[in-house]
Order: structure tokens, then C-alpha cells, then sequence
């Protein structure tokens, strides 16, 4: 449901710095927030959290009149300049300089206790060079050893060339190796756990594997030969030519095939380092269903507490309140303008990064009732990004921006908020649903059908048409392959 690329920059052309910048901030995930909010924090000193303030004004008016001393002339005078006019700073109420402030009633203080967790583990490159430190090896060896962990991908694969490992250890490291070195050194690390982890390809995988289960004392034998044999029958599931090919019985090729479905086809996978944020959701929205009453609350954390310097209003009062306005206080009242402004913007920012998620979340909970109530898919309604930009009265780029990036927690799970969106498909009676719907139903028929005698695309179409849908058979093939399904003969089991 994202805007094209080219679409998003005309957009964005039109648009002050300032509402780039808004844009941007809009689009930061909750789990980031708050690492943005802390660079504002330390570019501006004029910018605090309320709970780290403290009293500095003494310190800073002291700072203010050392300045004023530096520039008194030799008969004691000090120049007079023209002064700055500071009343918009000094004369505003304590709620709108003092306590400027982003929270309002709509973040309970409940929120503020919510924390999530953070697992700590080993990662899938830190596994293996602990299990390294445990061999007895020279030194070139363990030099050999972790260029090899090194060049393993996030899935446990080498996929270089051993010469072109022997060439990086010559010219990057002054390595000296030959081919049957580096490869008894790969030998080596190919009997860590995971199991699999530094083979060149999925056969050497899935046979390293079986290996060690062999060594285990498990029958295997079989499966070793069905990969090493067949192992391109084996993926396009040819099951007929695997059985003829080893001579087994159907219930013998179904034994072999389970060994090696059961198989790990990325040993790396579970143990690869992967980003933390997008490891752990962070919600931006709560839904409670209260008596059939949907209650919306923002993530506390959209909602810091952060306020402008006392210290640095009191600066401005100082320099409002002397009757000499000498040049150093002037250039010092000028940044303090430039940074409070700059704090103002920034807070708010946030509130109107608040406001805009709250009204997106708002209508977009309104259009979908149902499905927030029941959590069935087949209730989601056919909505774009038009018809909640209509209701909100935003551009359908701010839309965009929320649904992409952003997640609400309800009772039936945590969910993208483009997850909601989709286009209409037309019934036989002439209404309008979700397609949504139509692949929540496609997903059904495909979990429920035989799979020794799975349901062809055609199949799926007559049955989704007799349902009451209009879909053709190509818009089946198409959802099918939206949602990670594979054609009908690749779901062939035995």
C-alpha cells in the first residue's frame, strides 16, 4: 500500500524543511524514538526531559555576568547596543515555556511501568568462536579458522571458493595456505553445532547433517543416498522416480523423506545476529476490547516528558531585566533564542507526531470494528490508503507513512498497520470485500485440502467461485503466491 517512489518525492518537494523534518519524525518507529529524542537532547541544550531537570539558572546567570565584565571599557561604562526583544520569552506562562511539555490524559501513568523485554544471547558467530577456542590448534590454523567463521552468511553457508580463500588469506592476513590446508581447516569446523554449518551448498547441509545422525548410531543410510543421488528429484518432489531409483516401498520413501524434511536447511538461521529492534515489536498502539467497547492508547513512550531549560529562560529574563545591553550578551541572547525556538519545534513535533498516529490508529479502528472485536480475518473490510486519509484529513503520503511502519497490540496479536489495508474484490450479490478476506479463505482451503492430492489453481478458483466470489484463475495464482504457497505439485506429500 506504500505510494510509489516517484510520487513520494513530488510530495516531499512541496514541503518546508521544517515538514520534511516532521515527516521523518513522524516515521520513526516507537523502538527508536527514544534514540532520537536523545540526539535532540545533546544538539540542544535549551531541551531537557522533566526528570532530569535541575536548577541552573544560578550557574548560567553567573555565566551572564562574567560576560557583561569582559566588555566594560576602561572608564568602567559598558557599550550600550541595541537590544534584543525577549518578551515573547520571558512574559509566557509557566505552561507554555517552563512546563512545555507533551503528555496530556490520553497516556495513563500505567504505560510508564510497561517494560519489554530484551533477551540476551549468543550470537551465531560468537557460538562458533567459542567452540573454536576449545580445539588445540596452531597459530596460523586459528587465524585460518576465523577468517573461515568469518565468511560464513547469516545461514552457516561458505559460499566462497577455497582458492578464493586461499588468495584473501595471502593478501589480506600474509597467510601462506594451500588448498588441503584450509580445507581440513573447514573439515574442522564443520563438526560444530549447529550441525551443517560451513557447507557450500543445501545437499552438503542436509548430508553433514545426516552424517552426525549416522554417527549418532541412527539409521540414515538410506537418506544419505536418496541426497546424494537425487537430491534434484528430492526438490522438485519426483517422489515416483525416488522410489523406483532406491527400490522402496511407499512407506519406506515416506520414512526416508520425513528424515530428511526434519532436516535444518539454514543451521545458521537460529542463531544469526540479527537487529534487536526489529527483533522485538515494539507496540505504538494498544486496543482493548472493553464490553464491545474498543478503548486506543499511544505507547507511553510516544509520549515523553520533555520541557525547555528553565535555566535558559531565565537567562532571557536576566538580559530583559538589565538596563545595559552590551554586544557579547547580545550574540549570547541570540543563541538562546535560536535553541528555545528550536526546542518549541521540536516539542511540538512530537505532539503533532502524537496527534497525527492518534487519528490515523483512530479511524483506521473504526473502519475495521469488527475485525478488533472478533479478530476473524474474513471481517476486515476493503480499505486504502484514501479512504483513511478522507476521514482523517491527511495527505495519503503522512498515511502512508503510519501504516508502514508502525504496529498495534491487540488481543488477537500484534499487527502491521498496512496489514489492515487492502484492495475490494466483488461478490456475486454485488458486494464489495476484502481481498483480505478472499486469501484468509484461499489459506483455509489450501491448509484443508489432501495433501497426496493437492488442489490445482483451478480447482481453488471453482471452489472460491462457488463461495460467491468472482476471481479468476490468475488472481488466484497471484494470492497464492502473495502468501509463500507453493503450486500444487510442490505441496505433494506422500
Amino acid at each position: 500500500m506504500a505510494l510509489s517512489q516517484s510520487l513520494q518525492q513530488k510530495f516531499l518537494q512541496k514541503l518546508s524543511p521544517q515538514q520534511i523534518q516532521l515527516m521523518k519524525l513522524l516515521q520513526v518507529p516507537t523502538a527508536n524514538l527514544e534514540e532520537r529524542i536523545k540526539e535532540e537532547l545533546e544538539e540542544n541544550p535549551a531541551l531537557e526531559l522533566d526528570e532530569a531537570a535541575h536548577d541552573d539558572s544560578d550557574e548560567m546567570r553567573d555565566e551572564f555576568a562574567e560576560q557583561a565584565d569582559e566588555y566594560e571599557d576602561a572608564d568602567g561604562s559598558t557599550e550600550d547596543y541595541d537590544s534584543v526583544d525577549v518578551s515573547e520569552y520571558v512574559h509566557e506562562g509557566d505552561d507554555e515555556i517552563g512546563d512545555y511539555r507533551t503528555r496530556d490524559d490520553n497516556y495513563p501513568e500505567e504505560d510508564d511501568g510497561k517494560q519489554l523485554p530484551f533477551k540476551t544471547e549468543t550470537t551465531f558467530y560468537e557460538s562458533l568462536y567459542l567452540q573454536l577456542g576449545m580445539l588445540s590448534l596452531e597459530e596460523t590454523q586459528k587465524k585460518i579458522a576465523e577468517h573461515l567463521i568469518g565468511s560464513l552468511d547469516e545461514d552457516g553457508y561458505l559460499r566462497r571458493e577455497t582458492s578464493a580463500i586461499v588468495d584473501d588469506l595471502a593478501f589480506r592476513q600474509n597467510i601462506v595456505a594451500t588448498v588441503q590446508e584450509v580445507e581440513g581447516i573447514i573439515h574442522l569446523i564443520q563438526q560444530f553445532d549447529p550441525a551443517g554449518v560451513a557447507a557450500r551448498d543445501l545437499p552438503e547441509c542436509l548430508l553433514l547433517q545426516l552424517y552426525r545422525q549416522k554417527a549418532e548410531g541412527k539409521d540414515v543410510d538410506t537418506a544419505i543416498l536418496a541426497i546424494e543421488k537425487y537430491f534434484d528429484e528430492f526438490t522438485k518432489k519426483h517422489y515416483e522416480k525416488i522410489q523406483r531409483g532406491l527400490g522402496l516401498t511407499e512407506r519406506e520413501l515416506k520414512d526416508v523423506m520425513q528424515q530428511i524434511i526434519k532436516l535444518n536447511p539454514k543451521p545458521g538461521g537460529n542463531l544469526a545476529e540479527v537487529n534487536k529492534a526489529e527483533s522485538y515489536i515494539v507496540p505504538d498502539f494498544f486496543i482493548q476490547n472493553n464490553g464491545s467497547r474498543l478503548e486506543l492508547t499511544l505507547n507511553g513512550r510516544n509520549a515523553p516528558e520533555l520541557r525547555i531549560s528553565e535555566g535558559y529562560r531565565d537567562m532571557m529574563k536576566e538580559y530583559d531585566r538589565g538596563a545595559k545591553k552590551d554586544k557579547r550578551q547580545k550574540e549570547a541572547v541570540l543563541f538562546i533564542k535560536q535553541k528555545i525556538d528550536a526546542a518549541k519545534w521540536f516539542i511540538d513535533a512530537i505532539k503533532q507526531r502524537q496527534h497525527t498516529l492518534l487519528s490515523t490508529m483512530e479511524a483506521i479502528m473504526d473502519h475495521q470494528h469488527d475485525f478488533f472485536i472478533t479478530g476473524d480475518e474474513t471481517n476486515l473490510r476493503p480499505m486504502i490508503l484514501k479512504d483513511i486519509a478522507e476521514k482523517t484529513n491527511l495527505d495519503i503520503s503522512t498515511v502512508s507513512r503510519v501504516a508502514s511502519s508502525k504496529f498495534v497490540q491487540t488481543e488477537f496479536g500484534t499487527y502491521r498497520l498496512k496489514f489492515f489495508f487492502s484492495e475490494s474484490l466483488s461478490t456475486e450479490s454485488g458486494e464489495e470485500v476484502s481481498t483480505r478476506e478472499v486469501k484468509k479463505i484461499l489459506s483455509d482451503l489450501i491448509e484443508a485440502e489432501s495433501k497426496k492430492r493437492p488442489l490445482s489453481d483451478e480447482r481453488l478458483t471453482e471452489l472460491l467461485q462457488e463461495k460467491g466470489y468472482n476471481i479468476a484463475r490468475r488472481t488466484v495464482a497471484k494470492y497464492r503466491e502473495q502468501l509463500n504457497i507453493p503450486v500444487a505439485r510442490l505441496r505433494k506429500e506422500l
